[in-house]
């Protein structure tokens, strides 16, 4: 008898986990809110409570190569950095790719999800449905996957800036916000500088008087346009994770000079306390210039508002606020959830893999795409949905309840910058590997280099690009050797709007950025043996100082 899962939501996640059901031959249901596809990528021109929201202006973080998901390759076409639009079109060419909107419920509410009386034996579950016109419905499925996202519940902290309620001005909170228009001429003040503080702040800038960015611990600043103009997340590779295991405090350092050599962040107002791979970076290609132009002033924290002045926590004051912009982040939320399921562990929900509850008797219930990384969440959730459904098949067994919980609270403890504001973070390429070992998809790269050592070299060397998990095992697609060795050339097209005649000799672009990729790994292994040398001969000096002594 063919298993029915309820899936709720068809953002990107909740598409990739229809798409997971049909290719393991489940009977997939998804219920979506609202009415089209695309979730937090589908824009709104007025936001609707209890569901994402994104501005006009918004750009993915991530090139499309690195956000794609692993067996449909973006068309070459596209740019490589989408806007919002270019996103949700994509998301759409993958849902009638794979035929997945007849699954689909538009309109229809997921009011409650619960056990069914006999879970322990079965592990069923009663989802409760509402659709537009008010009419309820039950029904039962075998399995659930909860697929809603994390941005559709603002965090406001009024209660740590006094004066608020007073405040002369407008306020807002980034989830509120449009576009600059009614800004014109305003003065005003973005408090928090993520990835959302720092767009609006620049999109702001445009039409304001004066913004403000204000930050209570700076942020490390990061392009998304790299060396020779290529999308900069390109850098981030297997060999690049090698590296880092190895010699993690270089690492480090080498990334933070990068940054400085094109953004003294010191003098900027912008450098945190944090290291940079403590913490996820902000992405954002135009906020140095709107600070080198006056339109946008770094500030420090807010200590309260006074009529409409701000004030500051370094006693500095700006008089005639005219609208202040809260960029202060999201709570998660699953009112549909039993309380049982959304215990914690330190600032996270309790989570086997970030995916299964461990008190259920029965693992039939995964959330996917609850989660970040430095990266685009599509690869991150899609693997979880490959996961979520071979578990709920019974191919895939989880370890014991106790197992769990001591395993999730040994990741609490070592997560990538877990925090109240950044509570599911993960260390990208480690976490989709060790889901990947689960599914029996990881490839492995020592057998690639003796069976195919071109491709070997683009899984090694080359971006981190999910259709290296399509190579073999469940799942495997005939066309990830192609994929990941044409990804270049995707990466290469929307460049191509004006043609720039070159000699005969020049090298073909993929021998050429194989070529930076050796050099760059050569430069790092120079550098790291030139800071080895130079500690070697300050020791040597201090030593023969000493003997002389």
């Amino acid at each position: 008898m063919v298993m029915k899962v309820a899936v709720i939501g068809a953002g990107p996640s909740g598409l990739t986990s229809i798409k997971a059901c049909l290719d393991e031959g489940l009977e997939p249901t998804c219920f979506e809110s609202s009415y089209a596809i695309g979730g937090l990528w589908k824009y709104k021109e007025e936001p609707e409570p209890g569901r994402a929201n994104i501005y006009q202006s918004v750009i993915i973080n991530s090139s499309k190569e690195m956000a794609a998901y692993s067996d449909f390759p973006p068309p070459a076409e596209l740019p490589n950095n989408m806007h919002h639009s270019e996103v949700l079109q994509y998301l759409h060419l993958y849902a009638q790719a794979f035929n997945l909107l007849p699954h689909i419920h538009f309109k229809t509410t997921v009011v409650s999800v619960s056990q069914s009386p006999d879970f322990a034996a079965k592990g069923e579950w009663e989802v409760k449905t509402e659709a537009r016109d008010g009419q309820r419905e039950t029904r039962v499925f075998d399995a659930v996957m909860v697929c809603v996202g994390h941005y559709n519940k603002p965090h406001l902290p009024l209660q740590d800036f006094p004066g608020i309620q007073s405040f002369e001005g407008r306020y807002i909170h980034s989830w509120e916000y449009h576009n600059a228009e009614g800004l014109q001429g305003k003065r005003v003040v973005v408090i928090g500088i993520g990835n959302s503080g720092g767009d609006i702040a620049v999109d702001a800038s445009r039409v304001a008087e004066k913004v403000y960015l204000s930050t209570r611990s700076g942020a490390w600043v990061f392009s998304r346009v790299g060396k020779g103009g290529l999308p900069s997340d390109l850098v981030i590779s297997r060999m690049d994770l090698m590296l880092h295991k190895l010699f993690p405090t270089w690492m480090n350092k080498n990334m933070e000079k990068r940054l400085n050599e094109s953004l003294d962040h010191k003098l900027y107002g912008l450098k945190p306390k944090h290291s940079f791979f403590a913490q996820i970076p902000v992405v954002n290609d135009e906020l140095p210039s709107r600070i080198i132009s006056g339109r946008v002033k770094i500030k420090p924290n807010v200590k309260e508002f006074c009529g409409s002045s701000v004030v500051f926590v370094d006693g500095s004051i700006i008089d005639k606020v005219d609208v202040v912009v809260f960029a202060t982040g999201y709570n998660y939320s699953f009112p549909f959830l039993p309380p049982a399921l959304q215990s914690k562990s330190g600032y996270r929900l309790r989570l086997y893999k970030h995916v299964f509850p461990p008190g259920l008797t029965r693992p039939t219930l995964a959330v996917v795409g609850f989660i970040h990384g430095f990266g685009a969440v599509n690869p991150l959730a899609e693997m979880q949905a490959r996961l979520a459904t071979r578990v709920f098949k019974g191919i895939v067994a989880l370890p014991s309840k106790e197992t769990m919980l001591e395993e999730t609270e040994k990741d609490t403890e070592t997560m990538f910058a877990c925090s109240d504001r950044t509570p599911i973070c993960v260390n990208y390429i480690p976490y989709q590997d060790s889901l990947a070992e689960l599914v029996g998809v990881r490839p492995n790269i020592l057998w690639l280099f003796l069976k195919d050592p071109r491709l070997a070299l683009q899984v090694f060397m080359g971006p981190f690009t999910s259709y290296q998990y399509r190579l073999t095992g469940p799942g495997q697609w005939a066309g990830a050797r192609q994929a990941i060795l044409t990804q270049w050339e995707r990466v290469f097209q929307p460049f191509r709007t004006r043609v720039v005649a070159e000699p005969e000799s020049r090298p073909s672009p993929t021998l050429k950025i194989m070529t930076v990729f050796f050099s760059s790994a050569l430069l790092c292994v120079f550098l790291f043996l030139r800071d080895l040398l130079d500690f070697y001969l300050h020791v040597t000096v201090y030593v023969w100082t000493w003997k002389m002594l």
